[in-house]
C-alpha cells in the first residue's frame, strides 16, 4: 500500500478505501432487546475469510497509525475501553461474536484528532472514533450506542459481505487511491478530486445494500446495550442529536450523519420500539461529571484553534455558569484548565483546576480525572515535583503509569516506574505507547540495548515490520560491540524477536 506524505491526503486516501467498508450510523429500524430473539439476519454471503479480512484490516491500520491525526490519549482511551469491553462481553454472551472472530480479529479502538463527528468500522475488528464525535456525545449511553452499532457491523461480517457484494467496485476505489498517491507530489488538488470522486461513486453504488446492513447493525447493537450495562435510550439520544445537527450543518462536516441522512420517520420508529415506561434501569441517561470531563478533554485535544480555546477559558466567568448543573460545570472547568495550559497560561490552568477539584471532591471517578489533569498541567508548566505530588495514588492503571513515567523522567528517578511498565507490557505486549515509555526509561538508565529493543517493539506494535526489523538489527550490532555480561540475555531476546518479525514482514510483502 502506498504511503501518502501529507496528513489530509492520507486521510482522504484511507477514507476512499474505507468507503466500501465504512458503514455509518445512519439508518434506523432497531428493535428493543426483548423483541430481538429469533429475528433473521442477512446471512453471511461472504467470499472473504476471517483471516483475509484481518490481513486487509492490518494493511489499512498501518497507514492510520502513521497519520498525524492519530492520537493515543490514555485518559480518553481508558474511558472508551470502559465502554468497549462490556459491549464485547455482551456480544460474546449473546452469541453475536463467534469464537473464531473473537480469536482472529484485533478488536482495537483507534482515536483520531479529527473534529468531525465520525466513527467507522474497518476489516479485522478495528474501530475508529474521531475526537469530534466523543466531544459531542451527551452521555455515556450515547457513546455506547455508537460503539455497539459499529461493533455489530464487524460481528455480522458486514464489511466482508459488502466487499463481496461490491467486488466490481473495489478496484475503482483502489484505483482512486493509487492515482491520488501518484498525483500527490505534483498537484494536491488533483489528488483530492480523484480520491473524493472515487469515494462518492462508491458510496452511491453501495447505498441500497448498506441500508439493510444498517438496520441489522441497529437491531443487534441495541440488543447489546442493556446486557452491557447501558440504556438503549442512548440510541435515541444520539439520533436526536445528529438530526438536530443536520438541520444546522449542511457543509459536509458531519460525515457520520450524512452517509445515510436520518429521517423523522426513522427516529420515530426507533422511539416507538423502546420498552414502554421510560428509561430502563440499567444505566440512567443523565450527564455524569466523569463523562463531561472526558468529552471536554476530547474537544480541547482536537485542536480547535486559539480563538475557541479562549472562549472556553472565559466560559467559567460567564453569567450563565453558576446556573449550570454540577456535571456540566465540571466539563466547563476541565476545558478551561486544559485550554489555559495549551495557551501557556499556567496560573489560569491552576486556578481552574483547583476549582474543578473542589467541585468534584465527592465524586471518586471525577476526582481521579481532576488529579490526573492537575499533574498534567504541572508537568506542562515544567514543575515536575508539583506534578508528582498531584498524582493520584497507584501506578497500575494505564493513565497513571504513563503520566508518572513522563514525570519521573524529568526528575531523574526513572527506576521507580521500571517495574510497573514491565508488568504492564507482559500482559499488553502490543501497547506501542508503553513500549515508547519503556525505551525512554531504559535510555535514561544507560541501557541502550534494551532501549533499542523497546523502540523496535513500538514499530512492531503498529504493524510497521520493516522499521521494526531495522531497529532489531541495530540492536544486534550494538550487542556485538557490548562487553557487558548483562546484555547477553537481551541479545537472545532480540535474535528471537527479529526472526519472528522478519517472518511477518515477508508475509506483509507478499500481500502487496
Amino acid at each position: 500500500m502506498l504511503i501518502l506524505g501529507k496528513k489530509r491526503r492520507l486521510a482522504l486516501a484511507s477514507q476512499a478505501l474505507a468507503a466500501s467498508l465504512l458503514i455509518a450510523f445512519g439508518a434506523a429500524n432497531p428493535l428493543p432487546a426483548h423483541a430481538q430473539g429469533g429475528l433473521p439476519t442477512l446471512g453471511d454471503g461472504s467470499d472473504l475469510t476471517s483471516s483475509e479480512e484481518r490481513r486487509l484490516g492490518d494493511r489499512i491500520i498501518r497507514e492510520l497509525y502513521r497519520d498525524p491525526d492519530y492520537i493515543d490519549d490514555p485518559v480518553i482511551g481508558e474511558y472508551v475501553q470502559g465502554i468497549w469491553q462490556p459491549l464485547m462481553a455482551a456480544a460474546r454472551a449473546r452469541g453475536e461474536l463467534s469464537p473464531e472472530l473473537d480469536e482472529r480479529f484485533a478488536w482495537e479502538v483507534l482515536l483520531g484528532r479529527d473534529r468531525t463527528v465520525n466513527a467507522f468500522a474497518l476489516p479485522g475488528g478495528y474501530l475508529g472514533l474521531h475526537l469530534g464525535l466523543i466531544g459531542v456525545v451527551g452521555t455515556r449511553d450515547e457513546l455506547a450506542s455508537v460503539m455497539a452499532h459499529e461493533l455489530s457491523h464487524v460481528t455480522q461480517r458486514h464489511i466482508s459481505r459488502l466487499l463481496t457484494q461490491q467486488s466490481r467496485q473495489t478496484p475503482l476505489l483502489l484505483g482512486a487511491m493509487v492515482l491520488g498517491a501518484l498525483a500527490a507530489s505534483k498537484n494536491p488538488g488533483a489528488t483530492q478530486a480523484l480520491v473524493v470522486g472515487g469515494q462518492a461513486l462508491a458510496m452511491q453504488n453501495q447505498l441500497n445494500f448498506s441500508r439493510d446492513m444498517e438496520r441489522e447493525a441497529d437491531r443487534v447493537g441495541m440488543g447489546l446495550m442493556e446486557p452491557a450495562g447501558f440504556a438503549p435510550e442512548g440510541f435515541v439520544g444520539m439520533f436526536d442529536k445528529l438530526q438536530q445537527a443536520n438541520r444546522i450543518n449542511d457543509n459536509g462536516s458531519w460525515p457520520y450523519l450524512r452517509s445515510h441522512p436520518l429521517t423523522t420517520q426513522r427516529i420515530a420508529d426507533m422511539q416507538s420500539r423502546l420498552p414502554s415506561g421510560g428509561l430502563t434501569a440499567s444505566s440512567p441517561s443523565v450527564l455524569q461529571a466523569e463523562h463531561a470531563m472526558v468529552t471536554a478533554r476530547a474537544r480541547v485535544l482536537s485542536r480547535p484553534g486559539v480563538d475557541v480555546l479562549r472562549q472556553w477559558v472565559a466560559e467559567p466567568q460567564g453569567t450563565g455558569f453558576a446556573a449550570l448543573p454540577p456535571a456540566r460545570q465540571a466539563g466547563v472547568l476541565y476545558a478551561a484548565a486544559l485550554g489555559s495550559s495549551q495557551l501557556r497560561d499556567a496560573a489560569g490552568a491552576r486556578r481552574w483546576a483547583g476549582q474543578l477539584q473542589q467541585l468534584v471532591k465527592n465524586d471518586a471517578a471525577a476526582t481521579r480525572l481532576a488529579k490526573l489533569l492537575r499533574a498534567e498541567l504541572e508537568l506542562a508548566a515544567d514543575d515536575a515535583p508539583a506534578a508528582l505530588a498531584a498524582m493520584p495514588p497507584g501506578d497500575s492503571r494505564r493513565p497513571e503509569m504513563l503520566l508518572r513515567t513522563q514525570i519521573v523522567l524529568r526528575t531523574g528517578q526513572s527506576k521507580e516506574v521500571t517495574g510497573p511498565l514491565q508488568t504492564w507490557l507482559a500482559t499488553h505486549p502490543r501497547d506501542a505507547s508503553a513500549w515508547q515509555a519503556m525505551a525512554a526509561v531504559w535510555n535514561a538508565q544507560g541501557q541502550p540495548l534494551r532501549a533499542v529493543r523497546a523502540e523496535a517493539e513500538v514499530h512492531a506494535a503498529r504493524y510497521d515490520y520493516a522499521a521494526a526489523v531495522d531497529r532489531f538489527k541495530a540492536g544486534q550490532d550494538l550487542a556485538r560491540r557490548s562487553t557487558s555480561a548483562d546484555d547477553h540475555f537481551e541479545a537472545s531476546i532480540i535474535d528471537t524477536r527479529l526472526r519472528a518479525v522478519q517472518s511477518l514482514l515477508r508475509e506483509q510483502a507478499a500481500e502487496r
